[in-house]
């Protein structure tokens, strides 16, 4: 996990949308963007329709990321830890 993986997966101990990473983060929406497709391909984050909704689906958060909203998984929270 890098610095910025490190960062972002820190803002998502609860249920955030994108709009909260931009504002608390403010780096640009692709960085953003990347950066949770990442996390998202490593199973260290969940994407949710609605705050109750976990999309269970494959998600492609590139084209859709702005309209979700990002938590951390047990697997996430365990590796942020460990540093």
């Amino acid at each position: 996990m890098n610095e910025d993986e490190f960062d972002l997966l820190d803002e998502l101990y609860f249920v955030q949308p994108f709009s909260y990473l931009q504002e608390i983060l403010g780096w640009e929406d692709s960085k953003i963007l990347e950066i949770l497709d990442s996390l998202y391909q490593k199973a260290f984050i969940k994407c949710l329709s609605a705050p109750d909704e976990e999309r269970f689906d494959q998600v492609d958060i590139l084209k859709d990321g702005k309209e979700l909203l990002f938590l951390a998984t047990k697997k996430g929270l365990m590796a942020h830890n460990a540093l």
